[in-house]
């Protein structure tokens, strides 16, 4: 009988320790709501901290803290709290909570593919939550506009490239035609250089001619006035 006392006694003082820590961690998370409340996000956080310190396995802590960061702007440790939140719950209804939250979160990072996951897995635990549903149905039009976004940037980077092709063609056609010009340019310059020249050849030419002509003239003459000579000689002979 006193065994049995004993032994109950033993029991006792295992349950009080368990019933303090347990009202420990649901006292701090009062304290962080009620902090969370006034917009002491930092000062929630800290109490959620230490509600989870008592208690590491308390969802509601977690789920708290993830709160407080995503309202600190640390949004990847409010993503972690709301996993392991997630995890944590037992209650449907609050586990859809905590995957909504992730959605948003990625929606806003325009991560659209963990976010469409995470608000599908929401209406999985919570079928009937609507927010959740409009949201998932404008993450997937965002999605669609961000990839043809993208398609469209990437063809116009492809338009852009032809664009710089035909701009080179066109430039090199520019230069080929000012080279041709330029080309010309030194032609003429090279011709009217040779004119003068050409035109010195031609009066050379032409003076050697007319000099040659006189020469032929004078012995043409010279050949006439002999032959003439010749015939009043043969006349004067005659005519004796």
């Amino acid at each position: 009988m006193r065994f049995f006392q004993y032994m109950a006694f033993l029991v006792a003082l295992l349950i009080i320790p368990a019933s303090a820590i347990a009202q420990a961690d649901r006292l701090h998370v009062r304290k962080g709501n009620k902090l969370f409340r006034k917009g002491d996000f930092n000062g929630a956080s800290l109490e959620y901290q230490k509600a989870l310190s008592a208690n590491d396995t308390n969802p509601q802590a977690t789920y708290n803290l993830g709160c407080a960061a995503l309202q600190l702007g640390n949004d990847s440790l409010a993503v972690e709290q709301f996993k392991m939140a997630a995890k944590m719950e037992n209650s449907k209804v609050r586990r859809a909570q905590a995957y909504h939250n992730i959605g948003v979160v990625m929606q806003t990072h325009q991560q659209y593919g963990q976010a469409i996951e995470a608000y599908k897995e929401a209406l999985r635990c919570n079928p009937a939550d609507d927010e959740t549903r409009y949201n998932l149905v404008l993450c997937k039009r965002q999605q669609k506009q961000n990839q043809q976004d993208q398609n469209n940037q990437n063809n116009q980077g492809g338009g852009k490239n032809d664009k710089n092709d035909k701009d080179k063609d066109k430039d090199k056609k520019d230069k080929d035609k000012e080279q041709d010009k330029q080309n010309n340019d030194n032609k003429e310059q090279q011709d009217q250089k040779q004119q003068p020249a050409e035109q010195t050849m031609s009066k050379e030419n032409a003076q050697r001619l007319l000099d040659a002509a006189v020469q032929e003239e004078k012995r043409t003459q010279d050949k006439l006035q002999k032959a003439m000579q010749q015939s009043s000689r043969k006349l004067l002979e005659k005519n004796w």
